[in-house]
């Protein structure tokens, strides 16, 4: 059976996970500390934890990338949004590391359902949402230091479906290199924007353009994958988000809200 370790990222103590292989982890650990929380700590060994008020929960998926050692496989869920293997959605039904196991024999990548906005496209949600900027120019930076990925970026600006939140589980070598990618691309776009004028919703700008880059990584690649049942602990707020997306979608309140 291969080596799993599933990430389960928080910013303080919540009810986690009691099955095998699932390791919680302090995100932005630098700041969010306080004496007693056991988890694993994303400011530990190579580590951008100072980073966090920016990159989210990359930092957990950092800290894995460069600290994690001799495991088969590696994944990052939320301590609200995790992979079932049956409902109800309840930290008893997580999806079991057999089942992972199992799963990994025949697919690099595991990835929950892509969100589908029907009415806008990955682009255009984007901008309505946060500032402009900075997806354009991820689209430079890719065009001139990662040309190969290009085609997969004009792809899935225009789909209207994306694999989001940043969830995932994949075997070592793929992790590796979606993090190569991701990181290489995020890094250079920090040198390429100010945001020092950014509200702090909006400061967490490479956590979101992340999220659109897991499928310019995976069609570029072709990694085999396949998508597995997740969901969300707690309430969704759906009322709220709909009425955001309406008030977003027309330019009121603009760059306040992300869902």
């Amino acid at each position: 059976m291969k080596k799993i370790q599933i990430l389960v990222a928080a910013h303080k103590e919540f009810p986690m996970p009691k099955a095998k292989g699932y390791m919680p982890i302090l995100v932005g650990a630098q700041k969010n500390y306080k004496p007693g929380i056991s988890y694993q700590r994303d400011d530990e060994g190579k580590n951008i934890s100072e980073k966090n008020p920016n990159y989210n929960e990359l930092t957990a998926i950092y800290w894995a990338w460069k600290n994690l050692k001799d495991v088969d496989a590696v994944g990052l869920v939320h301590y609200r949004r995790l992979f079932f293997d049956k409902k109800p959605y309840n930290l008893d039904n997580v999806i079991d590391i057999k089942r992972v196991d199992q799963l990994l024999e025949e697919y690099n990548v595991l990835l929950p359902k892509k969100r589908n906005y029907y009415i806008e496209t990955n682009y255009s949600h984007y901008i309505h949402a946060h500032h402009k900027e900075p997806l354009d120019k991820t689209r430079e930076i890719i065009e001139k230091s990662y040309p190969a990925y290009l085609k997969a970026f004009d792809k899935v600006m225009k789909s209207r479906k994306a694999h989001m939140f940043n969830m995932f589980i994949m075997k070592a070598d793929a992790f590796d290199s979606y993090c190569n990618f991701m990181f290489g691309v995020l890094g250079k776009l920090e040198n390429e924007i100010d945001i020092s004028d950014y509200s702090v919703q909006e400061a967490r700008v490479f956590g979101y353009i992340s999220e659109l880059l897991m499928d310019v990584w995976l069609y570029t690649t072709n990694e085999s994958y396949k998508e597995i049942p997740w969901g969300q602990i707690g309430p969704k707020q759906l009322v709220k988000k709909a009425i955001s997306f309406v008030n977003r979608k027309f330019g009121i309140g603009k760059k306040q809200t992300h869902f």
